[in-house]
């Protein structure tokens, strides 16, 4: 056959329109999204704060997508069990995670496992965070992080803190405390942030690095706050100093929380779901919700999350390595 100019305008003609009829398929599917209910899982049990923050966040796209959203509770493993369960999900845009960062940037230094977040999941968007307080039993006679020190070193071994368990942000958070103050401190874990606050309020335990739960009790004065274990101070106690800003630089570290999904989950759904949770937790209802929690609703977009990733991996990997920690 001669490939005459008519010919090959011709093929021109038919290739350009089905060029352009599956790029419309493409878009009509893309806008067509979402068509059916939305499943967020969630790595713990109902009634914890990630699963608050990701019900607060799940209602809030319910109303914006059209589309129910609902939560499903897979509690176990640090939420390694949750994860693996989104990372196996189609990816279609109708399954995700929402969990701590240490899912990603504590477990696969702490678990034996094959699943690994940083290559089996994509992440979408930050959700906000809460910060850690350095809070001490009552009778404990140290009035800031300074005396704090003085006192666990000049009996090594002796003082204790208390923690939700073993690789949990809180544990880790004070195990930063103890590197960066070079204090010789015992480590008692707990099923939970609140029976290892129990302990300090019962006098059991001498400190604990509370994830936001003791605000009343440190406002009544049963316990107290000898400072806060982030980088910046937080809104709730504006007047109470970091443990950096009383000397002892490297013991912070906040609990983010965040979105992830399947890998290759469509860009421009990632792209939709994250617009969607950033004008949520820009509205007053949510920050107050999350207030009530102790939390920020702070908004972390796809790119900035994957750094904040990046960045807390490598302390905590960091951390572990060097302090030899590991989960039952």
């Amino acid at each position: 056959m001669t490939n005459t100019p008519n010919t090959l305008r011709r093929a021109l003609t038919v290739a350009a329109v089905a060029v352009l009829g599956l790029g419309t398929t493409l878009a009509s599917h893309a806008q067509a999204w979402p068509t059916k209910p939305i499943r967020i899982v969630v790595g713990f049990a109902p009634g914890g704060t990630t699963d608050v923050l990701a019900r607060l966040m799940a209602q809030n796209l319910t109303d914006t997508l059209g589309q129910t959203v609902v939560i499903d509770n897979k509690p176990g493993a640090s939420g390694n069990i949750a994860a693996a369960e989104v990372a196996r999900a189609a990816p279609d845009g109708y399954t995700f995670l929402i969990a701590p960062t240490s899912v990603e940037t504590a477990n696969p230094s702490l678990f034996k496992s094959t699943l690994l977040p940083s290559r089996d999941l994509t992440p979408v968007a930050g959700i906000g965070k809460t910060q850690m307080y350095l809070v001490t039993k009552p009778q404990l006679a140290a009035k800031d992080v300074h005396e704090l020190v003085a006192m666990a070193k000049a009996q090594p071994g002796k003082m204790s803190y208390a923690s939700s368990g073993a690789g949990t942000p809180p544990h880790l958070a004070c195990e930063l405390f103890k590197q960066a103050t070079g204090t010789d401190i015992v480590h008692i874990p707990y099923r939970g942030a609140a029976p290892a606050l129990q302990d300090v309020l019962s006098g059991q335990a001498d400190f604990v690095c509370d994830p936001g739960i003791a605000f009343p009790h440190i406002r009544t004065g049963k316990v107290k706050l000898l400072g806060v274990v982030s980088e910046k101070r937080s809104p709730f106690f504006p007047d109470v100093p970091t443990v950096g800003e009383q000397g002892f630089k490297g013991a912070n570290l906040d609990i983010w929380f965040g979105m992830w999904s399947p890998n290759g989950t469509p860009p421009e759904v990632i792209a939709r779901v994250t617009r969607e949770l950033t004008k949520a937790l820009a509205l007053p209802a949510v920050k107050s919700r999350y207030g009530d929690l102790g939390a920020e609703a702070t908004a972390v977009d796809t790119a900035d999350f994957k750094a904040l990733l990046a960045n807390e991996g490598k302390v905590l990997s960091t951390l572990i390595r060097e302090q030899k920690i590991t989960v039952d």
